[in-house]
């Protein structure tokens, strides 16, 4: 007939997926974040050519280094993530068997990567104090 798709909330929250639905859920945030971060910036920089003093707001917010860093993960993991998928899409027969090797080489590559520009963000905006 057909799959029972009425899942409880409490089963649906309580799934362990381990690293596999992690970078499901990651990549989905960081591909949210940079879709919020681009309508946002059109919309200050148009609010900001009516001289609108919301627009001077906004880009406070962008140039804070907590956003700045909360950009930075989700582009650099959506990069990471969607170069991942990609290499598995294309040599499918030979690596879907290894697809956990390939998460945890994701993940080696993003922190070794997200940290390096973390530092920057950060001593950078030391040095503006």
């Amino acid at each position: 007939m057909g799959l029972k798709r009425n899942v409880p909330l409490s089963t649906a929250l309580g799934y362990k997926g381990q690293g596999p639905f992690l970078t499901f859920i990651l990549h989905r945030i960081g591909g949210a974040g940079m879709a919020i971060f681009v309508t946002i910036h059109v919309l200050a920089t148009f609010v900001e050519k009516q001289g609108w003093a919301i627009g001077d707001f906004i880009n406070d917010i962008y140039m804070s280094p907590p956003f700045q860093i909360f950009i930075l993960f989700c582009v650099l993991f959506h990069v990471i993530n969607g170069l991942r998928i990609t290499i598995l899409d294309i040599f499918h027969k030979q690596l879907i068997p290894h697809h956990r090797t390939a998460i945890m080489i994701e993940w080696i590559i993003f922190i070794v990567v997200f940290g390096f520009a973390a530092v920057s963000v950060i001593t950078t905006a030391i040095g503006r104090l």
